[in-house]
């Protein structure tokens, strides 16, 4: 692109051509003249000033025009000074109009006036001056420069057409009230190259500390079931990474129940004999890695669990380090791999942080970076935020799970009540999530607090537990010994194992977005036992509850949030979006995603 096509495009505030391009105009001005009077549409028109008459708040002007044989009758409301001046008896102006019959009388209220007929002009929302931006996109937006953008010769020419409509685009603009499907594809497939095209080449890429390529067939061998294949697949990627000069970043997204953690496991034995730190948001959830990790890893791997509270084992001389937050208040000793788990409960900062403990004063190299998350995403959010981080989905499961998702209101409490009865006496666990712990003028729901009572006194073993409280682990933990029954908030924690939960009611369910409301499902059915969730609430109609209670699958449960909302930066932890776009719909483009991306990658 030659320096004054990058001047145009800084002027009119665009970073490259293809995003000035899919900026396209919010409505178009016809001024070309009309040759048929159709009642009720917009006319341009010429128009000679036959008489002029004043009223109140008003002027009354009636114009001969060769669109009809009569007269029309041209009103002016509230009319300025230069009104006056501008519509004297014998001058002609082309004016621009919706023409209505009002008894025998032809009318146009307040018609614009036009000084240049013969045109279709887009308008567009910019901070230039309409001509001066409209001559920036006429010497930028053409067909070949668009071509030479990688968009092939069907897409660019509807751009251009966007940009630069003739009448029977313009009919079709009509037709539609708006683009028609095949620009709007062409505008997608713009958006979602142009994003991949300005991010390649942006990525860092750094030395890793060293390769990594140690045997997982001691690990697999002690197994007493197959991995799935997207397990498999999962493990693979990884060990390509691991192999690499270059450090890993890889982002391992699986559904609630998919084998991350054994996933995990296969990464820390491709480390070995070097070290591996995994880092996980709450010590209940460290503990419990810690645990399955000794129970599947071969015992020449030596494993350290590190929390706030205890540390097991030698970080200095141990190869699996696995702990809490308090790993980044440790001195750890050098670690080729780092992983985290639930990656977007913790900060930039303390990744960060995590990976320079364990890079010691190896400033250009890195240890390879593996996150995982439990929280599920779009395959198409997946393919977009690749371009800066590798991404592999778990989409399987080792086992279906058997649960039924039911939406009930106050009607139903009753059945309710009896299949809690029957599960506790059946020895299985029910856990009621409430949407807040205190009661809320502002929420129509009994809060925890509210709740407690009604069910200490029709059960035994009601266990209590939320945001605030200290001893929240310590609950859980005799909870999942002893417990019948749970309240709590939203605070039950992915991943947290309670093997014996077969019921989930969450109350005010319609106030949670779907992935949480995945989540918190989730806890049910763990180890394939049968398992109900309830859904509470006053909007037993409620759509977005209808779509959720149909599917289990993470990844299409990912994709309705999106479809019900604008899509947060889920691969983060952001609330907003790190990016916007303006025409790519992340829960429905995946195939015009994957197209875009195959082309930048080559």
């Amino acid at each position: 692109m030659s320096s004054t096509s990058k001047d145009m495009l800084s002027k009119a505030g665009f970073a490259s051509l293809l995003e000035l391009a899919i900026h396209t105009p919010v409505s178009y001005l016809d001024t070309r003249l009309s040759n048929e009077l159709i009642i009720g549409e917009i006319h341009t028109f010429e128009a000679e000033v036959v008489s002029v008459a004043k009223q109140p708040k008003r002027l009354v002007i009636t114009v001969n025009s060769s669109l009809c044989d009569q007269s029309i009758e041209v009103t002016i409301f509230h009319p300025k000074p230069y009104h006056s001046a501008l519509f004297k008896p014998g001058l002609k102006h082309y004016l621009q109009g919706k023409i209505e019959r009002f008894g025998s009388k032809l009318q146009v209220v307040n018609p614009k006036k036009i000084s240049k007929i013969g045109e279709i002009v887009p308008k567009y929302k910019c901070k230039l001056r309409q001509d001066v931006y409209r001559r920036i996109i006429d010497n930028l937006v053409t067909l070949e420069n668009l071509k030479a953008q990688g968009l092939d010769e069907a897409r660019a020419s509807l751009i251009v057409r966007a940009h630069k409509p003739d009448d029977t685009w313009l009919r079709l603009y009509r037709k539609y009230g708006g683009f028609g499907p095949k620009t709007v594809e062409a505008l997608k497939f713009a958006e979602a190259l142009d994003h991949f095209q300005r991010l390649k080449g942006k990525r860092i890429r750094f030395s890793s500390m060293c390769k990594l390529n140690g045997s997982i067939e001691p690990f697999l061998a002690n197994l007493p079931f197959e991995l799935t294949d997207d397990q498999k697949r999962a493990i693979e990627d990884i060990s390509n990474d691991l192999r690499s000069e270059f450090a890993a970043r890889r982002m391992i997204v699986g559904d609630v129940g998919s084998g991350k953690t054994m996933v995990i496991l296969a990464s820390a034995m491709m480390a070995y004999p070097n070290r591996a730190v995994l880092m996980a948001p709450t010590s209940i959830l460290a503990r419990q890695l810690y645990e399955e990790a000794k129970k599947w890893l071969p015992k020449f791997v030596k494993i350290a669990l590190v929390t706030q509270s205890k540390e097991i084992g030698d970080i200095e001389s141990d190869h699996f380090i696995i702990g809490t937050h308090a790993l980044l208040y440790r001195d750890l000793p050098e670690a080729p791999l780092i992983m985290v788990d639930e990656q977007h409960r913790f900060g930039t900062e303390q990744r960060k942080l995590l990976e320079q403990i364990v890079s010691k004063d190896k400033e250009k190299a890195k240890p390879h970076f593996l996150q995982f998350s439990a929280t599920p995403i779009p395959r198409t959010q997946a393919m977009i935020d690749s371009a800066l981080i590798d991404v592999t989905l778990i989409e399987s499961t080792p086992f279906v799970k058997d649960i039924t998702t039911r939406i009930i209101d106050k009607s139903d409490f009753a059945s309710l009540l009896e299949h809690i009865k029957c599960e506790v006496e059946e020895g299985r666990q029910v856990l009621v999530v409430y949407p807040l712990v205190e009661e809320s003028e502002s929420i129509n729901y009994r809060s925890l607090e509210e709740s407690v009572e009604f069910w200490k006194s029709r059960f035994d073993g009601v266990y209590v537990t939320h945001g605030k409280d200290k001893l929240k682990d310590e609950v859980l933990a005799e909870f999942a010994q002893n417990g019948k029954i749970l309240l709590a908030t939203t605070v039950i924690e992915v991943g947290i194992s309670l093997p014996k939960l077969s019921t989930i009611i969450i109350v005010g369910a319609e106030r949670m977005g779907l992935a949480t409301l995945h989540q918190l499902r989730g806890r049910v059915s763990r180890n394939g036992l049968k398992g109900y969730c309830y859904l509470f609430t006053h909007d037993k109609n409620n759509i977005r509850l209808k779509e959720f209670a149909k599917t289990t699958n993470g990844f299409e449960i990912a994709r309705l949030d999106l479809k019900f909302r604008k899509s947060g930066d889920l691969l983060t932890g952001k609330a907003q979006s790190g990016k916007e776009f303006i025409w790519l719909d992340l829960a429905e483009d995946e195939e015009i995603v994957k197209e875009a991306k195959a082309k930048v990658d080559g």
